[in-house]
């Protein structure tokens, strides 16, 4: 069964999207005349300060390129649909943010990411570029917990970018950069249910199926198998089922303060996500977690998906202060 779409050519589609970005945040981003797919922040890097770039594949707007502005990303690499960008604009990327403080890769954990990253890396390093990486980890549905080095990183990035970014912004160094973005990660949980595939532009195909009364419990965003296929439940009852493994891993004592992300996955609306909303705030007050920050919409999206995805990030006063650092950014804003 062929899907619509407003689309001119499945093959122009993210070059067309790219267009249409800059026509509309041109006071926040640019691309690079010799790399249009090397987004760059126009308040962002500057001399002394730790250059952050991000990235991946597109169809998972406003990630990557929505975070590229003033205190959070100072670039984006841009990949086709559901596929990592090629090392030639990560490199332009690098250079183009680098001012002598040494540059931070931030991305989800995904083999071509990984490989073109590092690859990208490598090459800068021939030119005196100092380069850290830090994957992104967030997905509890995609390892165990005593292997979350191989997780996937999904919604989760928007806090843990959000944290190292601000770090960046304060001039800290890329060591202190670092560290952020590591404890950033290590202490946000991401847990989701798909209802209904998408489809590329270039297939107008699903991606996966799904009976009609079917959800898929852990999917990626990509549409990696998830951990189970269960009948669809009430609204309550799928935000327990991800409530009780975030909590449960997070294992955050009464007092503790949380922000909380409710993300559709693409073509779930914001009056389903604010039903989820309600009953994330229920099991919060339960375990005696105050809930800080809340932000209910489209983060993290995989095209057209029907489905959401629940974080929680463990907040100590540090990661507050990062996260409730001012950035201003083509698709967020912040402070």
């Amino acid at each position: 069964m062929k899907t619509k779409k407003i689309i001119n050519d499945g093959a122009n589609a993210v070059d067309e999207m790219l267009e249409g970005v800059l026509a509309a945040h041109s006071a926040k981003v640019f691309a690079l005349d010799h790399s249009p797919r090397s987004i760059i922040a126009r308040d962002g890097a500057r001399p002394g300060k730790v250059g952050m770039v991000i990235g991946g594949g597109s169809g998972h707007e406003p990630s990557f390129l929505g975070f590229v502005g003033k205190g959070l990303a100072d670039a984006a690499a841009i990949g086709n649909v559901f596929a990592s960008p090629p090392p030639d604009p990560i490199i332009e990327c690098t250079k183009a943010v680098n001012n002598g403080a040494g540059v931070l890769y931030m991305y989800g954990n995904y083999a071509g990411d990984v490989m073109n990253f590092d690859m990208a890396a490598e090459m800068v390093a021939m030119d005196d570029i100092e380069v850290r990486t830090v994957l992104t980890t967030d997905d509890v549905a995609s390892a165990p917990a005593d292997q979350r080095e191989k997780r996937r990183g999904v919604a989760g990035n928007v806090f843990v970018f959000k944290a190292a970014g601000a770090a960046c912004d304060k001039m800290l160094s890329i060591d202190e950069c670092e560290r952020v973005a590591r404890k950033a990660n290590d202490r946000t949980f991401t847990f989701g249910v798909a209802l209904a595939p998408c489809s590329l532009p270039q297939t107008l195909k699903p991606n996966f199926t799904l009976g009609e009364d079917e959800m898929e419990v852990g999917m990626g965003i990509h549409g990696e198998p998830g951990i189970s296929r269960e009948q669809l439940k009430p609204a309550d009852a799928i935000t327990d089922e991800l409530m009780d493994k975030i909590l449960d891993e997070m294992a955050a004592p009464k007092g503790d303060r949380v922000a909380v992300i409710v993300n559709s996955l693409g073509s779930t609306p914001l009056m389903e996500l604010y039903i989820m909303m309600r009953q994330v705030k229920k099991r919060l007050d339960q375990a005696g977690l105050e809930l800080h920050l809340s932000l209910v919409g489209n983060y993290c999206t995989s095209l057209e998906m029907a489905g959401a995805s629940i974080t929680v990030m463990h907040l100590d006063d540090e990661l507050q202060e990062m996260i409730d650092h001012p950035c201003d950014c083509a698709m967020f804003r912040a402070g």
